[in-house]
């Protein structure tokens, strides 16, 4: 009886192994679009999840692990796109929300909402993820932090 409950205890190990060591090799933030103002110093990075779980926003850094002036998220859909500034009457509808209130819902992929663009296919219901990045200096990398199953990860965008 003791053997089987190595034998099960073993198995429960080796899967949650595999799992870990997969959402290591494949982290789930994919990037998309990325937009400049002149002089670089606000940015939008069209961020989405090509994962099965939620992804959260830990924090976010630009150049030198400076902290930004401002960041927000947009929750925007595939057919209005993102905008650069928050600073307009229009940005209202793109949704600007603070990163600690936003989670990057699973498969929403920026590659697979290009690819509904391209066939046609897209509609308001296709929601997209833009972090928007604003400093007092040009913004030549943006470090993103995020959590995924309870993992850690950075991703780093360069803007040259």
């Amino acid at each position: 009886m003791k053997k089987k409950h190595w034998v099960t205890v073993l198995i429960l190990a080796l899967a949650f192994g595999g799992v870990y060591s997969f959402v290591l090799i494949n982290p789930p933030l994919e990037i998309g679009t990325l937009g400049t103002a002149v002089g670089n110093k606000s940015v939008v990075i069209g961020i989405g999840n090509k994962g099965f779980r939620e992804v959260k926003i830990i924090e976010v850094s630009v150049n030198n692990n400076e902290k930004p002036s401002k960041t927000k998220v947009q929750v925007s859909n595939a057919l209005q796109g993102f905008i650069i500034t928050d600073n307009n009457n229009e940005s209202k509808k793109y949704g600007f929300k603070n990163i600690e209130d936003v989670s990057i819902k699973a498969n929403t992929s920026p590659a697979a909402t290009y690819k509904k663009l391209d066939d046609g296919t897209a509609s308001k219901k296709d929601d997209i993820y833009g972090i928007s990045v604003f400093h007092s200096e040009a913004i030549n990398q943006v470090i993103i932090k995020y959590s995924y199953f309870g993992i850690s990860f950075n991703k780093t965008v360069l803007f040259n």
